[in-house]
């Protein structure tokens, strides 16, 4: 993790989009920890937090339409058959294709909070030849949802953020599933609440 914020610090802002951009493809990049460490450089002022929610949310989204676009190109055979250089097993493959068809598009916006599921959702929306409009609407929205959520969770420990990085990497895969819990919950709560006001 070390290497990866001296990357930040050096480049700033453009390694932010390529490493997202790679990791988001499935190459081996501590995506929420890496947006936990830019959240807290820009708390330090760095960075600003604007530039670096945009910056952000092009890397990942590039990453996810290269993902889309060799889903849709390539097919399924090729991604069971060479998915393994980009961590893509065929266990991993399976559950994710599980998960896909129940949810669908919808597994894209949510999917992101799942460590390996939000690569393969983009593969597979491809290899499905899910519409691009689709695919782009719900992917964006994920994309955005994700990264505020990391980066402010970065940018809220502050000065801190280091030393929660540490303590965060070897729970990186539960981190990303009790954050998902969590923005559902909240957003259960706001939907009761506006169905309560809407009943008085």
């Amino acid at each position: 993790m070390g290497e990866v914020v001296a990357l930040l610090l050096q480049y700033g802002y453009a390694a932010m989009f390529g490493l997202l951009a790679l990791g988001m493809v499935g190459l081996p990049v501590p995506d929420e920890l890496l947006m936990l460490a830019f959240g807290g450089l820009a708390a330090q002022g760095k960075y600003h937090f604007l530039g670096a929610l945009s910056v952000t949310f092009l890397g990942s989204m590039t990453g996810m339409m290269l993902s889309y676009g060799i889903g849709r190109l390539a097919g399924k055979p090729a991604l069971h058959k060479y998915g393994k250089w980009i961590r893509l097993t065929p266990a991993r493959i399976q559950a994710s294709e599980k998960w896909f068809g129940k949810y669908g598009p919808w597994g894209l916006l949510f999917g992101y909070f799942v460590p390996g599921l939000r690569h393969l959702c983009s593969y597979l929306a491809g290899t499905t030849a899910l519409p691009i409009s689709r695919y782009v609407s719900f992917a964006s929205l994920g994309a955005a949802l994700w990264c505020t959520t990391f980066l402010w969770i970065g940018h809220a420990c502050g000065m801190h953020w280091d030393q929660v990085v540490v303590l965060l990497e070897p729970v990186t895969k539960r981190l990303g599933v009790i954050t998902l819990l969590i923005v559902l919950v909240i957003a259960g709560i706001i939907a009761l609440r506006k169905k309560w006001w809407k009943v008085r």
